[in-house]
Formats: structure tokens, C-alpha cells, sequence
């Protein structure tokens, strides 16, 4: 057997061997000690005839043989090199995960690359896309190579309001930067809509006060607010970027037409009265209604006249419609009201002059109060039969009027009647007519871009009832339309406040990573291997409470009353608490914070908003700006390796656009108020005005935003 058997120094017996070194230690696996597991027992020494000596089972990795599949230099394995001259590795020193160098290949980094399909400038969008990326699920950005996704450690986004682009061009004067803000040959955005390409940052090229931003960032990116010049308006960048969009199931993604809506997870149905969803008074006119009497307030209803033509219910006061308690049955959730649906078909008699042609009112129940074909007073020049339905010989023989119509509706609808429909301000101006009791489905079910647009009824109908209306060629049947808003809103309120709206809403992004954040093996170790879910930590370092936001779905919501308390805070969040007070040390996965100094002082702080703008009148805007830029260099400094940095502005200049939208508001208050005629409107609004709105709308969605990895 000595062909089979190794050298005898290899193999001592326990007893006769001394450990090296002052400090003793115990052996409870001889391999540990002796690297024996490496011992290549070769053909040469094996007889497929001789009985396995039991020395051969000592290795701890294999229980058959001491040969190695893989060499030791592949640590992802599971393999370990044990060193003789060294003590056994603690439990904490296998956990710890190695940062790479910054010069390895292994360094995470995002980069622009000059051949990514970009078409337009990045949307504020894609800067959550981007974190979701790394952080969570989503598709690979297109705008930007991402290498080493798994290295990430941590993420850091700021938000900075007030932080433009012409403030990075070399001959700035700071001193006479606001003065120059209408000046039409020095404007505020640099880059053509055509020039959406990122700006290289050059530090000689730069105003001295941000010349560290080129140290800290590659690039300039030209970034777009979501919003819509048409309409006058821009979404909030602060929703934008804190609302992940809903997830779709891979069933969904193949699904082709308009998907059945589905419960969020964790959804909880709670039972609502239809009361709760009543259009407030004040809501009437920014939705297009026009005022019933019982919601002006009282020292100017006397001075109310209804517009000519039009008439209201019998309502005095809007309270007049509460139904006391104990007359309430309990668990109803029509809460002792009578709920009438209602839907009407027109025709034109006119250029953008809709008459009344079919009108249906449905029950609770379900069943037919009214239903009946109107004649127009004018002559009708479209019958829009492809949406109404109605054709010239159905109203041939029809002798009744919209002022019948009009009586009938004054008797059936009293106090305590809400009437249900869908933009239903179009069916009322039809009957003109008016009542203080609205539910309206175009509400209660918002668009996912928000107001002014809106959703079909048809779309809800397919999305939340799983039904097809409106089919074919023969227009629509107002029964049906009518009765599809009923069950819409008795699914809201069997269901509550938040269904539907979840739709628009997306989810918190807080919430999003703590729900399916990502680690992998090089931030999560071996069983992380490929990815897991494991949910990721994170802070809102605001001013204020953000607990009042969508900072309370964050993990450490950190209140800051200076933007000096807002570097402090991001600093905590990132590091963590000293002894784990209440962050653990080791700091968050993801930090999103805003500065509002540079906001404050330019004037784009809402007056209205919670805390109040803090008084900087003893600053010039070159200080605050040198100020902002330190902060920065501060924050970037103290991040720790592998961690991706974001700072944007979340939009442009929106002064001149929140000036135009209040004129615009008052302009619709003024015109919309029963007696009302243009000469005594305190405010005009002209296509001249409608022009300037969609000018100031296009400045204000044109942000900047840089990008880097610390």
C-alpha cells in the first residue's frame, strides 16, 4: 500500500503537532490547519482494487474526493484559501463585502454614451427610471450605459429648485441675472428643443463659483417636467419623481386593449357613503360647472340671477340636502339620499352650440325614471349621429322641448337627490340646468396625467366594470351610459376613496424599493447571487415635517429648517447614527433631499406652501448660488464609494406661468358667475394671453439635472 499512501509529514497525527506561535489555538478541523483539502491525490496513487482509506474524507468541501472542480482563484465559488501564518477569519470579516477599486472594471459607473437613442431631452421620468433601475426592477435606460449595477451601494438624488442653466455659462454676471430674466436675446435655456444632447462640463468654461460641479459631474443633461403647453400647465416634479409607476404582471404586458383594473397589494375595501364624493361648491367652476344658488355664499346670493334660459332646483342652502343620522340606515351607503343617474345626447344647432336631443335618468335600482327624445328650438345642421344615435326621423314626430324637459326635472329632483354622470357640466349646460348635488365620474376616476384631462366612459367602463359600451356604428344609448356611472360609482363606494385613484397615483417610490429593492452578491453576498429581494432603506431630508408627504413612506423621514440642516441630515442618513441611536450605522440605501434657499430667493417658492419661504434678503444671488455649490461639494465628499449621485433641478423658471394660470382661474371665476358679460370681467383672456401661457409653460418644464457616481 505505500503507492497509495502520502508522505508521512503530510499526514501527523494530532498529538505531535505543535502550533507555531505565542498564542494557542485549538484545531477542529485538521484541513483548516494543514490546507489539506488542496492535496491532489492523482491516478498515479489510487487501485481502483484497494479499499478508500479514511484519511481520503477529510476534506470539507467534497465528501468523496480531495481533488478541486474549480481552481482558488474563483472566489464566487464558495471556496476559501487558508493561510497557515493566519488566524481563522471572524464570522463579521467573511460578511464584509469588498469595495473595488475605482480604477477596476469592477467600479460601477454611469456614463453617456454619444450613440444612445436619444430623440428628445430626458424626461424628469427617467431619473426615477434610473434609480429604479439600480435599485429595484425596470427596463435598462437608453440615454445612458450603466456598468457594474451590482457595485451600487447607495444613491443619493437632491433636488435643488431655482438651479438654471444660463448659470453655468461662462460670462454670467450674477449681479444682473434676474434683471435680464424677460430679455428675449439672453435666455434662461440654452439648449435648443433640437439640442438635447448633455452638455460636457469644462471647468474653465465654467462661472468660478461652480466650477466644482465639473469635479463632481460629466455632464449638464437638459432634463423636461412633465406637463402639457396646451393645457397650460406642468405635473409636480416632486410627485413626478417620488411616484413610481404601477407595476405591470408579465400577463398584463401581454395583454393586448384595455386591462381589467386590479387590487393593489395589501388593498383593504372600506365601505363609503356616496356622500363623501359629492362636488364641493368651490370645486363647481374650476370643473366647468356653472353655480346652482346654494353654493354662492349668502351675502351675494341676492344678487344672483340665473344665466338667460337656465334654471336650478329647489335647493335654498347647500346644507339643506343632510339627512339627519338616525334617519340614516345603517350601512347605507346612499346614506338616506335619492341617487339618480343621468345621461343626455345632443346634436349641434350651430358652430360649438350643442342642443339637447335624448335625455335618461336611471335609479339606484337600476330602473328607467325618464327617458325621452327632445326637439331642438333651432334648426339642427349634424345630427352627430355616430356618437348620439339619434337620426332625423326619430325626432320627426317629436313634439317635446327642452322647457318640458326642464319642468319635469324641477319636480323629480328635490334636496336630497345627487345626481350621477360623467362630465356631466356637458349634460347640464344641454338641459340648462343646475343642482348642488354632483357626483361625477370623471372625478372620482382621474386621468393618470392628471387634470384637465380626463378619462372616457367607455375606458372606465372596460377597465373597472369589465364592459363594453358605445359598440358599433349606431352611436351611443344614454340608458346604458347612465347605468354604467351608476355601478361606477357603487364600486367606489364599496370599495373607497383610493380606488381609481391608485390608477393616477402610481406608487410612493419610498415604498416602491423597500417593497422590491435589489441587492446582489457584491452588496449582498453569496445567497444574493443573480439578485434578491430585499428591500432597501431610505430617508426624505426635507424642509419642514415630511411625514405630512411622501416622505412618511420613507424609512427616516428627516424634518431641516436650512438647507444647512438639510447637509447635515443627508451626512446622518448616509452614514448613520453614531452608535445606531435610530439610524444603523452603515446609513440608507437611498437619500432624496431638497435645498429651497436657491428656490426661496429666486421667488419660485409657493407663498402658499407649508413652511413658509425663509427670509435671505441679506444675501446677493452669487451667494447663494457660491452657497448651494458648497453644500454640494460637501455632500459629494462625504458620500462613501460606489454610490450613485443625482442633483437636478426638477423644472424651469414656472413664475410667469403660475401668473398667467391665476389670471386664467379668475378670468373662468369671473365669466363662469351667473349675469356676468365681458365688458364687466376685471380680466380678459384673449389668444394673446393663451400664447404667453404656453410660452411660460414651455420655460418652466426645461430643468437640468447632472449625474455621477461618487
Amino acid at each position: 500500500m505505500e503507492n497509495i499512501l502520502p508522505h508521512s509529514e503530510e499526514f501527523l497525527p494530532d498529538s505531535l503537532q505543535v502550533p507555531v506561535g505565542a498564542d494557542p489555538f485549538s484545531i477542529t478541523d485538521p484541513t483548516q490547519a494543514f490546507n489539506i483539502g488542496v492535496v491532489d491525490a492523482s491516478p498515479s496513487q489510487t487501485h481502483p482494487d484497494l479499499p478508500e482509506d479514511a484519511s481520503t474524507h477529510t476534506s470539507t468541501s467534497d465528501a468523496s474526493s480531495l481533488k478541486r472542480s474549480k481552481p482558488h482563484d474563483e472566489p464566487e465559488e464558495g471556496w476559501q484559501i487558508v493561510d497557515n501564518r493566519s488566524s481563522k477569519k471572524t464570522k463579521k470579516d467573511k460578511k464584509d463585502k469588498k469595495i473595488p477599486s475605482p480604477q477596476s472594471t469592477n467600479y460601477p459607473s454611469i456614463t453617456f454614451n454619444y450613440n444612445a437613442k436619444l430623440q428628445s431631452k430626458i424626461a424628469l421620468d427617467s431619473l426615477r427610471n434610473l434609480i429604479l433601475y439600480i435599485f429595484a426592477e425596470g427596463s435598462a435606460p437608453q440615454w445612458v450605459a450603466i456598468s457594474q449595477r451590482p457595485q451600487f451601494r447607495k444613491i443619493v438624488a437632491i433636488m435643488v429648485p431655482g438651479l438654471e442653466e444660463a448659470m453655468f455659462k461662462q460670462d454670467v454676471d450674477f449681479a444682473t441675472y434676474n434683471d435680464q430674466s424677460l430679455n428675449p436675446d439672453r435666455p434662461r435655456v440654452l439648449t435648443s428643443p433640437d439640442d438635447y444632447y448633455p452638455r460636457l462640463l469644462k471647468k474653465n468654461e465654467l462661472p468660478e463659483i461652480l466650477k466644482d460641479f465639473a469635479d463632481m459631474f460629466p455632464h449638464l443633461w437638459p432634463v423636461k417636467t412633465p406637463g402639457n403647453e396646451k393645457f397650460g400647465h406642468i405635473r409636480s416634479p416632486m410627485g413626478t419623481i417620488l411616484t413610481a409607476p404601477i407595476e405591470k404582471s408579465k400577463e398584463e404586458k401581454s395583454q393586448k386593449g384595455v386591462q381589467a383594473a386590479k387590487e393593489p397589494k395589501g388593498w383593504k375595501d372600506e365601505r363609503t357613503r356616496i356622500t363623501e364624493f359629492l362636488t364641493m361648491p368651490e370645486d363647481f367652476q374650476a370643473n366647468g360647472y356653472v353655480l346652482h344658488p346654494a353654493c354662492v355664499p349668502p351675502e351675494r346670493r341676492k344678487y344672483f340671477q340665473d344665466l338667460a334660459g337656465w334654471v336650478h332646483t329647489n335647493v335654498e342652502n347647500f346644507e339643506d340636502g343632510d339627512v339627519p343620522e338616525e334617519d340614516i340606515q345603517q350601512g347605507s351607503i346612499t346614506a338616506g339620499r335619492e341617487v339618480l343617474a343621468l345621461d343626455c345626447e345632443m346634436c349641434m344647432t350651430g358652430p360649438e352650440e350643442f342642443s339637447l336631443t335624448r335625455i335618461s335618468l336611471v335609479n339606484w335600482d337600476g330602473s328607467v325614471v325618464l327617458d325621452e327624445l327632445v326637439k331642438p328650438d333651432k334648426p339642427i345642421v349634424d345630427y352627430l349621429t355616430r356618437f348620439s344615435g339619434i337620426t332625423e326621423e326619430m325626432l320627426a314626430p317629436v313634439t317635446t322641448t327642452l322647457r318640458d324637459i326642464q319642468a319635469k326635472l324641477l319636480e323629480i329632483l328635490h334636496p336630497r337627490t345627487i345626481l350621477v354622470g360623467h362630465s356631466l357640466e356637458s349634460d347640464l349646460k344641454a338641459l340648462q340646468l343646475t343642482h348642488p348635488y354632483i357626483v361625477d365620474t370623471s372625478i372620482l376616476f382621474p386621468h393618470n396625467r392628471g387634470p384637465p384631462l380626463k378619462n372616457s366612459l367607455k375606458f372606465l367602463s372596460q377597465r373597472f366594470l369589465k364592459r363594453e359600451i358605445q359598440k358599433g356604428v349606431l352611436g351611443h344609448d344614454s340608458v346604458e351610459d347612465a347605468k354604467a356611472c351608476l355601478d361606477l360609482v357603487k364600486q367606489k363606494c364599496e370599495k373607497g376613496k383610493s380606488w381609481g385613484n391608485h390608477e393616477s397615483q402610481g406608487e410612493n417610490l419610498f415604498r416602491r424599493l423597500t417593497r422590491t429593492g435589489k441587492s446582489y452578491r457584491a452588496n449582498g453576498g453569496v445567497e444574493a447571487k443573480g439578485g434578491v429581494q430585499v428591500g432597501k432603506t431610505s430617508a426624505m431630508v426635507d424642509w419642514g415635517d415630511p411625514m405630512k408627504g411622501a416622505g412618511a413612506a420613507s424609512t427616516f423621514p428627516i424634518g431641516c429648517k436650512s438647507d444647512e440642516d438639510v447637509v447635515e441630515g443627508i451626512i446622518r442618513a448616509v452614514k448613520g447614527d453614531p452608535v445606531g441611536e435610530e439610524i444603523p450605522s452603515g446609513g440608507v440605501d437611498f437619500v432624496f433631499a431638497r435645498f429651497r434657499e436657491l428656490e426661496a430667493f429666486q421667488g419660485w417658492w409657493n407663498s402658499k406652501s407649508d413652511p413658509p419661504p425663509p427670509n435671505l434678503s441679506h444675501l446677493s444671488l452669487e451667494n447663494c448660488v457660491q452657497n448651494l455649490t458648497q453644500r454640494i461639494k460637501r455632500v459629494h465628499d462625504s458620500l462613501p464609494p460606489c454610490t450613485g449621485f443625482i442633483v437636478f433641478s426638477g423644472s424651469g423658471d414656472p413664475r410667469e406661468m403660475a401668473r398667467l394660470q391665476g389670471m386664467h382661474a379668475q378670468y373662468k371665476k369671473e365669466y363662469q358667475a351667473p349675469g356676468s358679460d365681458w365688458d364687466s370681467l376685471t380680466v380678459k383672456w384673449t389668444d394673446v394671453e393663451d400664447q404667453a401661457l404656453r410660452k411660460a409653460v414651455t420655460i418652466a418644464r426645461n430643468g437640468i439635472g447632472f449625474i455621477g457616481v461618487k
